[in-house]
């Protein structure tokens, strides 16, 4: 018996909660997917999971197997992927992790192109403004959006993106427009829980560097929420030039205190360091280099 296709139908069968949906997922018949498996746990000398008329569950047992097979059949795709880069081709499924306004602003409009150029490669693209650990979650790869520390991942810059403040023009018609960052204090301001300065927005001004503690009505952890109510008229927002670009350009926003600049962020790709960068991943960086520098 083929012990690779034991661990991938033991895994599909796990992922899937049933025999059924395995031999779906699979094109197996389910007689097939049971032998493999009760042939597994025979020559095993255990048994990986409990069954019920209702549902499966994994054994103490079928739980640390499960994580060993999936190492081993990452490894396998791994290394069927480096030998595939000697021609260049990008194929399997790409796990992927992006900031979420990003995400559906910038990146959503894009993936049918890649999916054109690449038609072999799966996608599995995750949205959360959460920092996530690339390897110890599995990510292939991460847009990160920040002033990037210096870490062991592997780093390629995309683009830029200038943080801005602005309003509606309609709300600076009813609240006047501020003079100085101090002046921010007097206003409705809509705060972005992930912004790393806290109630803290740093400038540079004319006469250098400036701090202003803001009082938030409102806080949201969501780029796309702020941008909402901004242009609902309901205050001030600090938000990248990605998520506002289009309403400044059209006058739906203002920019506010322009001489006062706020912080320019880089676009990363961010991915795990190997040896061998699978082509997948490299397609994925290519691809989103060259689309994301008209962002620029």
């Amino acid at each position: 018996m083929d012990r690779f296709q034991e661990m991938q139908t033991f895994c599909a069968v796990v992922d899937a909660g049933s025999f059924v949906k395995a031999a779906d997922a699979l094109h197996m018949s389910k007689p097939a997917v049971s032998r493999y498996v009760a042939e597994l746990e025979a020559r095993l000398g255990v048994r990986l999971l409990h069954r019920t008329t209702r549902r499966l569950s994994l054994t103490e047992e079928g739980a640390v197997f499960n994580t060993r097979c999936r190492e081993l059949l990452s490894g396998l795709e791994e290394a069927e992927s480096e030998v595939s880069s000697r021609s260049g081709a990008a194929r399997g499924l790409l796990r992927v992790n992006v900031p979420v306004s990003f995400g559906i602003q910038t990146l959503a409009p894009l993936w049918d192109a890649f999916h054109g150029q690449h038609p072999q490669v799966r996608l599995n693209v995750e949205l959360s403004d959460r920092v996530v650990d690339v390897v110890e979650e599995g990510y292939d790869l991460a847009i990160r959006i920040a002033d990037l520390p210096s870490s062991s991942l592997i780093s390629k810059r995309l683009a830029s993106t200038r943080i801005v403040l602005c309003a509606s023009p309609q709300y600076l018609k009813m609240y006047g427009e501020p003079s100085s960052p101090d002046d921010l204090s007097k206003h409705e301001v809509i705060g972005y829980s992930y912004w790393l300065g806290g109630n803290v927005w740093h400038f540079d001004g004319p006469g250098g560097q400036v701090e202003v503690k803001i009082n938030p009505w409102m806080f949201t952890n969501n780029g796309d929420t702020c941008r909402a109510v901004a242009l609902a008229h309901q205050g001030i927002i600090l938000q990248p030039t990605f998520l506002v670009g289009d309403d400044l350009a059209a006058g739906r926003l203002m920019e506010i205190l322009p001489e006062y600049r706020s912080i320019e962020l880089g676009i990363y790709a961010v991915y795990p360091t190997r040896k061998h960068v699978a082509p997948k991943v490299r397609a994925l960086v290519n691809f989103l280099e060259e689309k994301l520098s008209k962002l620029e």
